[in-house]
């Protein structure tokens, strides 16, 4: 089976007798990464084409009935609450273009890749990235009918504010060269990224009775399972071929593993704040996915190789007790500018909070979430009227702490040819000192609004030119969703 896998892939191969190879393949040439055996590239999963397209069609079979099943029997009014569907779009804008932005690269890669082995690798991953951008697009159109802000997932992925920080994390690895977004993306986004995103929250979707999201969800992630096997590939791949790339690969990893964390934020977000019936908590995934899977599984075996652990991971070990109150506590204040809506939790939700974060929510975030809902009751729902400070790195608003003081807001200050920059933690800042030139090119969205490039000066046309439709922003409780999933469950009359 080995033999004729290697015949249909590699043994198609060839090497050209009119140009040199550094001319073939120029781009794998200027990160400093050093290869001198593609040939010891081994492959994790030994499939050929014809074998790759049978056992996808077959998944899309499946995924297909599924979907079409839940929407000739009007699913969506089996969902836990019309607040769910704010995870839906935040997954639809944020995540879904990031799909086809991978399919892009890693056909890019499937061209550039010295080593047959590798090509034929990017070849599936590319393949398998633009799928996931139409199973997922398929699978949350027919919410299209009855909710906004699904209608232009990638005009709103270019243009609204909070989508910055997953597009300016592609922009990143797309720029860089070859072997990193390899390991950005296959380790960062696929290893760490999507095991918090693709196995709790798509339990979580099925535990709110979407059983469309659910059923892509596990649909990729088979898919997903293969990339993070490729991740790990790269890496040991790149760290056996030479001793001097092992530096390298660690500058990456570092870099990578915060970029990611950071990202993470909107996850972490959407999975204690956006689900109305929790399965299972930020706090639990991380504990899971990153501290068992990652520190204790996947760093001990690199070690043999000379890779450590992620700098700054302390850090990221340290906030899985407050970072999605921060995160959601930015996204609530800014509801009115966002293509989405937000209320203070309920009260069975408060307490499974305080079950799962114990006294640092009860101290911490519990007074803050009650003042807000005293002032709303008075008729003064609070949203901040001013623009605020980004991060140069991650772009997100400067709404986080300082390392284990959830009092004191994190600012860190770069300077670079005279210029002051402004980021969110160490990491971010680490990141930027690492490569000033290029993060100070960073479209950040606060600053493109005040240079008037977002529609006007006022948030009605700043709105207006993002899309988003302002009666179904803002507070949840004051919008037609909510309205209209009262009126879809009112009790029939039988009178």
């Amino acid at each position: 089976m080995r033999e004729r896998y290697a015949t249909m892939t590699r043994g198609l191969d060839w090497e050209p007798s009119y140009v040199t190879e550094e001319q073939m393949y120029p781009y794998t040439q200027f990160e400093g990464i050093k290869i001198h055996d593609w040939d010891a590239w081994e492959d994790p999963f030994r499939l050929t084409v014809e074998a790759y397209h049978k056992y996808q069609s077959e998944k899309d079979k499946r995924l297909y009935a599924v979907i079409d099943s839940f929407a000739q029997g009007q699913g969506h009014l089996q969902a836990s609450d019309a607040r769910y569907f704010n995870a839906v779009r935040m997954f639809l804008q944020g995540v879904t273009p990031l799909e086809y932005q991978a399919y892009r690269n890693f056909g890019y890669l499937a061209r550039h890749l010295n080593g047959a082995g590798a090509r034929i690798a990017c070849l599936y991953q590319s393949i398998d990235e633009l799928r996931h951008n139409q199973t997922q697009t398929h699978a949350v159109s027919q919410y299209n009918k009855y909710y906004d802000h699904l209608q232009d997932p990638n005009v709103m992925h270019d243009r609204v504010w909070y989508l910055s920080v997953p597009k300016s994390f592609f922009d990143d690895g797309l720029s860089a060269g070859p072997f990193e977004f390899m390991l950005a993306i296959s380790f960062s986004f696929e290893y760490f990224l999507t095991n918090l995103l693709f196995v709790p929250f798509m339990s979580g979707a099925s535990f709110n009775g979407d059983l469309s999201t659910m059923t892509f969800g596990f649909s990729a992630q088979s898919d997903e399972s293969r990339h993070m096997t490729l991740g790990l590939e790269v890496i040991k791949f790149i760290l056996e071929q030479d001793e001097d790339n092992v530096p390298i690969i660690q500058d990456w990893v570092d870099k990578w593993f915060w970029r990611g964390y950071r990202l993470l934020s909107i996850v972490a977000l959407m999975q204690d704040y956006f689900l109305p019936k929790k399965a299972m908590s930020w706090k639990e995934s991380f504990e899971l996915y990153l501290e068992q899977q990652m520190l204790e599984g996947l760093f001990p075996d690199l070690e043999y190789y000379g890779i450590r652990p992620p700098r700054h991971v302390d850090q990221a070990i340290t906030e899985k007790n407050y970072m999605p109150h921060q995160a959601f506590w930015i996204f609530y204040n800014y509801a009115h500018a966002g293509a989405y809506n937000t209320t203070i939790p309920f009260a069975d939700e408060m307490e499974w909070f305080s079950e799962q974060y114990g006294e640092h929510f009860d101290d911490f975030y519990r007074p803050a979430y009650e003042k807000a809902r005293e002032m709303q009751a008075d008729g003064n729902r609070f949203f901040n009227g001013g623009l605020p400070m980004l991060c140069q790195v991650c772009q997100i608003p400067m709404g986080f702490t300082e390392p284990g003081n959830p009092v004191a807001h994190a600012q860190r200050v770069s300077h670079y040819e005279g210029e002051r920059y402004n980021t969110c933690s160490d990491g971010c800042k680490w990141i930027f000192d690492r490569e000033p030139w290029k993060y100070r090119q960073a479209w950040l969205p606060v600053h493109q609004i005040y240079q008037g490039n977002c529609g006007g000066n006022t948030i009605p046309e700043v709105l207006d030119w993002y899309g988003i439709n302002t009666s179904e922003n803002g507070e949840y409780l004051d919008t037609t969703d909510a309205k209209n999933w009262a009126k879809w469950h009112e009790p029939a009359n039988v009178s």
